[in-house]
């Protein structure tokens, strides 16, 4: 489902309340490990990109919450990390927000920035 909300700020204030916890640490790792991206909403979600690019971007979907890694080696390398979660070629999708693991979340973040791989 996507947000006409005008700013990251304002995404995160209209997200239900039992997410908006989770999605603001996803926020506070993309901007410690993104440096040099910038922060936007594209697509209607928070989104970060590097050169124009969208690379990374995260979501509270109807049925659950999407982090977006849009570089399919780094995806690829960190697929581990995310034991549990529903993976698909740039999507990772948790049913709960609970489930999230933000320690695997920052190795995408790190894995992304080094990445020179295609954008998915």
């Amino acid at each position: 489902m996507q947000s006409t909300a005008p700013t990251v700020d304002a995404y995160l204030e209209e997200v239900p309340a039992a997410r908006r916890a989770v999605l603001t640490a996803i926020r506070d790792l993309c901007r410690q490990y993104l440096p040099g991206y910038e922060e936007g909403m594209r697509y209607g979600m928070p989104s970060y990109a590097r050169d124009g690019v969208v690379e990374i971007a995260f979501a509270s979907q109807k049925q659950y919450l999407a982090i977006y890694g849009l570089k399919t080696d780094a995806l690829a390398a960190v697929r581990d990390a995310f034991p549990g979660a529903s993976i698909g070629k740039g999507c990772i999708r948790y049913r709960k927000p609970e489930q999230v693991n933000l320690d695997a979340v920052a190795q995408l973040l790190q894995a992304t920035v080094s990445s020179d791989g295609a954008v998915c």
